[in-house]
């Protein structure tokens, strides 16, 4: 729940577009997009499938580029900055995780987050992350030797040790079961709790935007509605 601290613009976006080239036909992936993320909240975004839901999770996290409008995050432009200024943006700033894991597989779960973990100038402890997301006796294993759900607390891990301020959610129960995606989603709201990271969850799930501070809804690359919600639902209680 945020409080005064936490109302601090984080990610300011402003007329954000995304346009593709189809022949002679420019499509716009995004188009016209007005959104403010602030510290320490959690976000749910909806949309149907082709809404502009990863378009605009990706420019925000820096993997994409705008076409048109501006970005900013931290006060810090996105918009037309170097490519140097956008990975180092994305090593520091941004933790991703994704709904197939995208875990190195020759790795252990320990390698895999240590990883992550190297590239950032003031990252968590590994080991100290690993069991708070409760695989400390697994950190040995490898991909192949955990289930679903402990891959993507692996992910969650990784993303969480570069110790960034945002963490982008894209689908992260999409592969998994009732049981297991409210674990995934308990995790989330703890870490965001302990830490104080703002969290964004990108779903085609409504029931999810049930425990969000806010939800946003896009429609046809647009922000179609923002709403508040004033007591989110304990993850644990999300349906499915």
């Amino acid at each position: 729940m945020q409080t005064e601290d936490t109302q601090r613009e984080l990610v300011q976006a402003s007329g954000l577009k995304k346009r593709y080239r189809m022949g002679e036909v420019d499509v716009y992936a995004l188009n016209g997009v007005d959104l403010t993320l602030y510290d320490g909240e959690l976000v749910v975004v909806l949309g149907a499938s082709g809404s502009g839901k990863t378009t605009m999770v990706n420019l925000i996290g820096g993997m994409d580029r705008p076409s048109e409008g501006l970005l900013r995050f931290a006060g810090r432009r996105l918009h037309g900055a170097g490519e140097d200024e956008l990975t180092r943006y994305r090593r520091t700033e941004v933790g991703f995780v994704f709904q197939f894991f995208n875990l190195m597989p020759n790795l252990t779960a320990w390698e895999n987050v240590q990883l992550a973990a190297e590239v950032a100038p003031d990252p968590l402890d590994v080991d100290q992350l690993l069991e708070q997301v409760g695989l400390g006796d697994r950190r040995n294993h490898f991909p192949s030797q955990l289930s679903g759900g402990e891959q993507q607390r692996v992910a969650i891990a990784r993303a969480l040790a570069k110790n960034p301020r945002l963490l982008l959610c894209d689908e992260p129960t999409g592969a998994l079961d009732l049981t297991t995606g409210r674990q995934v989603l308990k995790l989330l709201r703890e870490l965001r709790d302990q830490y104080g990271k703002t969290v964004v969850i990108i779903t085609h799930n409504e029931n999810i935007s049930l425990m969000a501070d806010r939800v946003v809804y896009l429609k046809d690359g647009y922000v179609e509605w923002v709403k508040q919600n004033d007591e989110p639902l304990p993850p644990e209680d999300v349906g499915w």
